[in-house]
């Protein structure tokens, strides 16, 4: 679905209309308004469900969904959570040990993916291997597809309509500033709306600790997507060690930071050979 029908949904909703007519497709879809009138989800997959297509068996839903929904079970409970944003790499799963160690939070993992592609934007992961990830690590997967030209905010508020209270929205950065500074201004009216505050438990947390603990996970950690100043020097599939660190070429991160390159924490898989 592109930004054009998107504003024609709007505005079919806007005027309480059951449906409207697809630019592209010139078929008839049904709004979220005339699907509100069924009462339930029909388990079909609507590209405007207005009931977080929970009638899709979850197995079923990375590849379905168009609207936001929960990937793995919904949290069993309506006390605040940590959002962690969930890109499934190394830095997403390190931020996932840092706020356990701290005890006793609940946790929910959301992740965005491209509504058409259904790939994480950048890391080049299916949204089905995020969902396994969840499933092996127990944890809730908020799944909010992207849909060009539609605000990223806008859509990140429409998954959030699905958890009842959020206590802080956490992110794996390490040391980008002005990538932490759009994420704090760009969802303060957000986080105003939920009451929640902001973590960073990675930042400026020292590589060589930060490569310890990762080895201390004994997660087996793949490279996912490359950019051109590691192309051809490192590749996709590479096991993300000290010896790919060693190998990287002068000026670019150790972590990638730069999006030089990208991962896949295969939690399902440790580096060790076992698991």
């Amino acid at each position: 679905m592109g930004i054009k029908a998107h504003a024609l949904h709007e505005v079919a909703c806007r005027e309480g209309k059951a449906h409207y007519t697809d630019p592209h497709s010139g078929y008839c879809v049904f709004t979220a308004v005339g699907l509100s009138k069924r009462g339930r989800c029909c388990g079909s997959g609507c590209r405007h469900c207005p009931y977080g297509h929970r009638e899709i068996p979850l197995g079923q839903r990375p590849a379905l969904i168009h609207e936001p929904a929960w990937l793995t079970l919904a949290p069993p409970t309506d006390e605040p959570m940590d959002v962690l944003f969930w890109s499934g790499g190394k830095d997403s799963l390190l931020a996932l040990r840092a706020i356990q160690r701290e005890g006793g939070k609940r946790i929910i993992l959301l992740t965005t993916f491209d509504q058409g592609s259904r790939t994480v934007p950048h890391q080049e992961v299916g949204i089905e291997l995020i969902a396994r990830q969840a499933k092996f690590l127990k944890l809730p997967l908020l799944g909010v597809p992207l849909l060009l030209g539609v605000p990223y905010v806008e859509r990140l508020v429409a998954g959030l309509s699905l958890v009842a209270a959020v206590e802080r929205f956490v992110f794996g950065d390490l040391h980008l500033e002005h990538i932490r500074d759009w994420r704090v201004e760009a969802l303060s009216e957000v986080a105003r709306k939920w009451s929640a505050s902001f973590h960073f438990p990675l930042w400026q947390v020292p590589y060589e600790k930060l490569l310890e603990d990762l080895e201390a996970s004994s997660v087996l950690c793949t490279v996912s997507a490359t950019a051109a100043p590691v192309e051809g020097v490192i590749h996709v599939g590479d096991v993300f060690d000290r010896a790919l660190l060693s190998r990287l070429p002068r000026g670019v991160d150790a972590f990638g930071e730069c999006g030089e390159f990208h991962t896949l924490a295969r939690v399902w898989h440790s580096s060790n050979g076992h698991g």
